[in-house]
């Protein structure tokens, strides 16, 4: 029996390589070209299944659903791709990638809080190893995950973790999602190389595990990220031309997607349009392609993206741009989650989330915490021109993401089968 372990080190690219020098050990690099969008969601489930979104449904890290007339972002249920997916029917264990949840698989492990009737909110991780993961490697570094903190424990807990479960549960298959280089890369214009050395590092703990097995490593990446310098608020624009709904409450104005004329989903350098009255086609593809920053605009099905998820149009912006979700015109306005971390209700993709406004508050809402008073994390600051790097496109060859493994292909949808292929099943 063969095995091979998988390890997802996103946004790392062929340029990044001389500074990774353990991963650059294994082989030949093939950079391909990816899905648009070029995101983590739709990316995995390309890989999974061997195609493009129009077929297993994953237009993007979120969406919009017409039956809930909601936008639903980072959803963890495997139910979702559509499609046979590469580890059907192989001894598979799953750290950390998406649509981890109901996978069917013999091992994962993957973040999941508890939620509290009152609003809280308890950290924890769903482990089925087997393993005692956070018995054995302490509790996952659930804010070097995500938000202003997101950093190196993250990555290292999970390469951990990862070599942990190979060697005490020996699978055929393993998937592992390293996601260091995505947070200073998308902060930073120009981040520093020694974060591709920290999440080499990391890569080699899981590498010398599946050497330990012989099992075959392979890595792949999902996306390479650019510099960019100009937010394009594409929800502001609509307003503007009077497409979008939004009420007035409480707790700032929210978006009603179910009664916008038009309104936008946000995924960084890729936006899916939404068009609730079709007399306003082609109105709002013409209002669109006059702002700066929107290289195009464009039918789904120019970018086998034609799936009922998808929006009437997609927006794609222009190398140095990408697409915020805001809605509002005036800051006062912004709805209370605006300024928190808070990946679930926010109708679009904010990386403003990597930033903090200040330490200071920082700690004063953490005490207000511990003494057990109501209050909300409201430190994120509302300003994109914050962010120095986005993804989302396809890039000039050197920028575009990779595959290194023995003979590997060239075209990411023939990954599925190249992977079933060195595992030696039909």
């Amino acid at each position: 029996m063969k095995r091979v372990c998988i390890i997802n080190v996103v946004g790392l690219v062929g340029e990044l390589l001389p500074y990774a020098p353990r991963i650059n050990q294994l082989g030949i690099c093939r950079s391909y070209r990816p899905p648009i969008p070029a995101v983590t969601c739709t990316v995995q489930a390309t890989m999974l299944t061997g195609t493009m979104p129009k077929q297993h449904g994953i237009v993007g890290n979120g969406w919009y659903d017409r039956d809930f007339a909601d936008i639903r972002f980072w959803q963890q249920s495997n139910r979702l791709i559509s499609g046979e997916l590469l580890y059907q029917g192989i001894d598979t264990a799953k750290m950390f990638w998406w649509f981890n949840q109901h996978s069917q698989v013999h091992y994962s492990a993957t973040p999941k809080p508890h939620y509290g009737c009152d609003g809280s909110k308890v950290f924890d991780i769903i482990d089925d190893t087997g393993c005692q993961l956070v018995k054995h490697l302490g509790p996952f570094p659930f804010f070097s995950f995500w938000g202003p903190n997101a950093g190196l424990p993250a990555s290292d807990w999970i390469a951990r973790a990862t070599a942990k479960v190979l060697r005490e549960n020996k699978p055929q298959l393993t998937l592992c999602y390293l996601p260091h280089l995505d947070y200073d890369f998308q902060r930073l214009a120009k981040p520093s190389l020694e974060r591709v050395a920290e999440v080499d590092r990391c890569a080699a703990m899981v590498i010398d595990a599946a050497q330990d097995i012989d099992a075959i490593p392979i890595i792949v990446s999902e996306y390479g990220l650019v510099p960019v310098c100009r937010p394009v608020a594409i929800n502001r624009i609509l307003r503007q031309a009077g497409m979008l709904t939004v009420r007035q409450g409480p707790f700032g104005e929210m978006l009603v997607p179910g009664d916008c004329r038009a309104f936008a989903v946000a995924d960084h350098q890729v936006a899916h349009v939404y068009v609730n009255d079709p007399g306003a086609l082609h109105e709002v593809r013409e209002i669109l392609l006059k702002q700066p920053g929107i290289q195009s605009v464009v039918h789904p099905e120019e970018l086998q993206l034609n799936h009922p998820r998808s929006g009437d149009w997609i927006a794609l912006a222009q190398s140095d741009s990408w697409f915020t979700y805001y809605y509002w015109n005036d800051d006062k306005l912004a709805p209370d989650f605006a300024r928190t971390v808070d990946i679930h209700r926010k109708p679009g993709y904010d990386p403003c989330e990597l930033f903090i406004t200040s330490k200071a508050r920082a700690m004063f809402r953490l005490a207000q915490k511990k003494l057990g008073l109501r209050m909300k994390m409201d430190v994120i600051p509302l300003d994109p021109t914050l962010v120095g790097g986005s993804h989302g496109l396809v890039n000039a060859i050197d920028q575009n993401p990779i595959i290194i493994g023995p003979d590997a292909p060239e075209d990411i949808l023939q990954f599925k089968d190249y992977i079933r292929g060195l595992l030696q099943v039909p």
